[in-house]
């Protein structure tokens, strides 16, 4: 029997109380585009911030819940009319197995934020309980969500750029350039704890986006790394800056750099790819321009708009806006939450998803970055050249 939705879907947060920053972008983008409402959530470990959280979002009282455990549960005593569809995961890497899985044993989807556990023995275990389940996780590897990105995608998977031969992928930032743990702020204090962000700290938080960006634009997988890994700043006791060597499925080979002590820069992840006719160039400072350069003519520009005669039917899937109207982080991010609720309800509905609603990062990228970081931090202990991705 098919059943048709007249409804938003109904979303649960874990994490993302007063004080944090990531919880509030996923609040965003999940309503941008009309699909989503919040109804309940746990939003701190501590209960008196979780219950003002949720005060603060007009969420009634009683869906405001002290622990994600007691949420879960009760929801999933609600009735189908009214409990939570799904759950948003926004806490530190050490709190991302547990809810996920018990939220997925009791009938729930799950989005959640990178890295997507702690370990990659717990991802391995998610993985599993997904498949058990049959229920959808998504990653919110923010990066892949940009119209360019996949139009870039596009191109490559398409052909147009000929065999890859060349990958250069960049992710520098400057916040953490000082001891900036030691002065408080929360976000900087559990991405440099080694018992909350795990065992990685640079290459965990932004290395595993580069490496996502890399895989997600080319099509390609990494099949082995030789990585020189740092810490800079005196007293942090995780990595803050790195460079990595690559070689992927196909042969080609790339360079991946990744710091958090880049004085002067923001979130300036950026990717060059080259093949045997041409090669593509993005930047997310520019993130709606796309450069494509050709061997034998002269380089052209591509940005976002609704264009139909030359942009990818991905690309506009993921475009809300005409061309000269930028779009940017928040709107890729809500692309990833988009494409989900299509394909949740998609699910309930028991149609069939068209395709542009299946690509947004899930379980499998989650491994593929927990073994990125295992291998990355494994090879810079190591004075082995080259370290396998198995």
């Amino acid at each position: 029997m098919i059943i048709f939705m007249d409804r938003k879907l109904r979303m649960g947060m874990i994490g993302g109380g007063e004080g944090a920053f990531i919880g509030e972008i996923h609040r965003i983008a999940a309503r941008m585009d009309g699909q989503i409402e919040l109804v309940c959530g746990a939003f701190s470990s501590n209960p008196a911030k979780s219950k003002r959280s949720g005060e603060s979002l007009y969420l009634p009282f009683d869906r405001i819940y002290d622990t994600y455990q007691d949420m879960i549960e009760k929801e999933s005593s609600l009735s189908e009319a009214e409990r939570m569809d799904f759950v948003s995961i926004v806490t530190p890497n050490h709190v991302h197995f547990d809810p996920a899985k018990q939220a997925l044993e009791h009938g729930f989807h799950v989005v959640m934020d990178k890295p997507i556990t702690f370990d990659l023995n717990e991802a391995r275990k998610l993985k599993q309980t997904v498949d058990d389940t049959n229920l959808i996780l998504c990653l919110t590897h923010t990066y892949t969500g940009y119209p360019m990105v996949k139009e870039a995608r596009q191109l490559i998977l398409n052909g147009a750029l000929g065999d890859i031969r060349k990958i250069y992928v960049e992710y520098p930032q400057g916040w953490l350039s000082t001891l900036l743990e030691a002065t408080g702020n929360k976000q900087a204090d559990w991405k440099t704890d080694p018992d909350k962000s795990g065992m990685a700290g640079c290459m965990g938080d932004i290395g595993t986006h580069a490496a996502n960006l890399a895989e997600y634009i080319t099509g390609l997988e990494i099949t082995k790394l030789c990585a020189d890994i740092n810490t800079v700043v005196e007293g942090r006791k995780l990595d803050d800056d790195g460079s990595v060597l690559l070689k992927f499925n196909n042969g080609a080979t790339g360079v991946l750099f990744a710091s958090q002590v880049a004085a002067g820069e923001a979130n300036n992840i950026n990717v060059r790819v080259y093949g045997e006719t041409g090669g593509i160039e993005w930047k997310q400072e520019e993130a709606n321009k796309l450069q494509v350069k050709w061997q034998d003519k002269p380089a052209e520009i591509r940005r976002t708009g609704n264009d139909k005669n030359y942009l990818s039917g991905m690309a506009l899937h993921n475009t809300r806006l005409p061309a000269g109207h930028p779009e940017g982080y928040l709107e890729a991010f809500a692309n990833l939450y988009r494409n989900f609720a299509l394909m949740v309800k998609a699910r309930i509905e028991d149609k069939q998803p068209k395709q542009e609603w299946l690509d947004f990062p899930g379980v499998y990228e989650g491994i593929r970055g927990m073994l990125f970081i295992e291998k990355v931090i494994e090879s810079g202990n190591s004075d082995k050249k080259w370290i396998g991705l198995s």
